[in-house]
C-alpha cells in the first residue's frame, strides 16, 4: 500500500474528499484519540496550558485538548492553536466548531510565533511530511531545520513537545532526530509496542531550563512497553571523535559552513583566504 507522502504534497492529497473520509473514519478517530492521549501523558502537564497543535487537520486532537481535566487529559482544559497546510482540513475543523484558533501554514517554512509563546506542542502523524521535497530547489534538510528551529524558539524555557510520526525508513527517522538535536532540543524517540504492526514512534523534545531535565529518558523511565532511544548519543560520540578543534580556525569554519549548507542555507564560497587572520588596521 502506497504511503500518502509518496503520492502528492499534503495540501493536494488532503482535498475535500480525503479530508472528509479521514475525519469520519471511526478507525482513524480511535487511533487519533489513542495517540493524542499518549502524547499528553508524555507532556506531563499539571495545569491548563497553551499548546500548539502542529498538523492539526480537522481538529480531532484539539477536541481532546479542550476537554476538562481527567486521567487521560491531565491539567485540562487546555487552550490550543492549530496549524495545517490543508485548507480542506481546516474548513472541516471550522464546520465542526472546534475551540482552538486555526491558521493555514506550511510547517516546513518555520513557525511564525514570538519566542516563548507556547507551554507545549503536539503533532500527530504529521512531521514525516517534512522529508518530502516537492521540487529540486527545496531542501529536505532546510525544511527540517526551519521547522525545528522555529519550534524551539516558540516554546518557553522548560517546555516540551511530543511529535508522533511514521518515518518511511531508518534514514528518515535519523534525519528527523538529528535535525531536532541540531536545533538545541534534548531529544529522544520512544517506540510503543516495538516489533509489531501497531508500533508507534514518539519524538519527545525538551527545551532547557525550568523544571525539566534535558534527558528525556527520565520522562519515561519505568514505563512498560516503551523502547527508548536517545538520539543525542551519536552526536556526543561524533564530537568526541572530532577531538579538540579551536573556534575560529580554518577547520572549524569549514565544518560550520558545511553544516549550514546541509541545512539549506546560502554559504559563501571558500577560498585560500578562508580562516586566515587579517592584520589589524589602524
Amino acid at each position: 500500500m502506497s504511503r500518502p507522502e509518496d503520492l502528492l504534497p499534503p495540501d493536494l492529497f488532503y482535498n475535500d474528499t480525503e479530508s472528509s473520509k479521514y475525519t469520519t473514519s471511526s478507525r482513524i478517530q480511535k487511533i487519533q484519540i489513542s495517540m493524542t492521549h499518549r502524547a499528553l501523558s508524555l507532556l506531563s502537564l499539571s495545569s491548563p496550558s497553551l499548546i500548539l497543535d502542529i498538523g492539526c487537520g480537522s481538529g480531532l486532537s484539539g477536541e481532546i485538548l479542550s476537554t476538562p481535566s481527567a486521567e487521560d487529559n491531565p491539567g485540562g482544559p487546555h487552550t490550543w492553536i492549530g496549524m495545517d497546510i490543508s485548507a480542506s482540513m481546516l474548513s472541516i475543523a471550522l464546520q465542526r466548531s472546534v475551540e482552538g484558533d486555526l491558521f493555514l501554514a506550511d510547517m516546513g517554512q518555520g513557525l511564525p510565533f514570538r519566542a516563548g509563546t507556547f507551554d507545549a506542542a503536539i503533532s500527530i502523524s504529521a512531521i514525516q511530511w517534512l522529508c518530502n521535497a516537492e521540487s529540486s530547489d527545496v531542501s529536505v534538510q532546510g525544511r527540517l531545520s526551519r521547522f525545528f528551529n522555529g519550534l524551539y524558539a516558540s516554546l518557553r524555557r522548560g517546555g516540551r513537545a511530543v511529535c508522533q510520526f511514521y518515518p518511511k525508513n531508518d534514514e528518515q527517522r535519523g534525519m528527523i532526530e538529528a535535525a531536532a538535536v541540531r536545533a538545541g532540543f534534548g531529544a529522544g524517540v520512544l517506540e510503543d509496542d516495538p516489533g509489531t504492526k501497531n508500533s508507534k514512534l514518539f519524538l519527545v523534545l525538551t527545551v532547557g531550563g525550568g523544571d525539566v531535565t534535558g534527558d528525556i529518558t527520565g520522562v519515561v523511565r519505568g514505563m512498560d512497553g516503551v523502547d527508548v532511544v536517545d538520539g543525542r548519543k551519536r552526536v556526543r560520540d561524533r564530537d568526541r571523535k572530532r577531538g579538540e578543534e579551536r573556534k575560529g580556525s580554518k577547520k572549524w569554519i569549514m565544518r560550520k559552513k558545511d553544516q549550514m549548507e546541509r541545512k539549506g542555507k546560502v554559504v559563501k564560497a571558500s577560498s585560500k583566504y578562508t580562516g586566515r587572520k587579517r592584520r589589524t588596521a589602524f
